[in-house]
């Protein structure tokens, strides 16, 4: 017998997976400061060294090269890309949840939601 998905369920498992998500970012984050650290990371004089650009091709593809070569900075920034994905990932999580339970409400609330922030996230380097 199959029990059914209830409003506690869902409320418990949104929970686990913003701690999880909260977790994970905290771990990654410190290990990046940990390799940055024994780097021996100091910050440049010259400020313009930071200055990639504004196109998001370049700063994503410098990320990711970075990230790539085990560079401390890169495993910060992605354990701060973990933190903001928490959110998302809660979203579609109880936009799962809430399909299960045929709330067709909360569906349609959550889907606003969540094309919100994807149009916001993916729009994020328009200057």
């Amino acid at each position: 017998m199959r029990k059914n998905f209830t409003d506690i369920d869902l409320n418990r498992s949104v929970g686990n997976l913003l701690r999880l998500g909260v977790i994970l970012s905290v771990i990654t984050s410190l290990i990046g400061f940990i390799k940055l650290f024994l780097e021996g990371f100091k910050m440049p004089k010259n400020y313009s060294a930071f200055d990639i650009g504004n196109s998001s091709e370049k700063v994503w593809g410098h990320f990711w090269n970075s990230l790539c070569k085990g560079e401390g900075m890169a495993i910060i920034q992605l354990g701060i890309l973990l933190l903001i994905f928490t959110p998302l990932m809660r979203i579609i999580f109880a936009l799962i949840g809430y399909l299960k339970e045929r709330d067709y409400t909360y569906v349609i609330i959550s889907s606003i939601v969540l094309i919100i922030m994807a149009i916001s996230f993916f729009t994020g380097y328009a200057h």
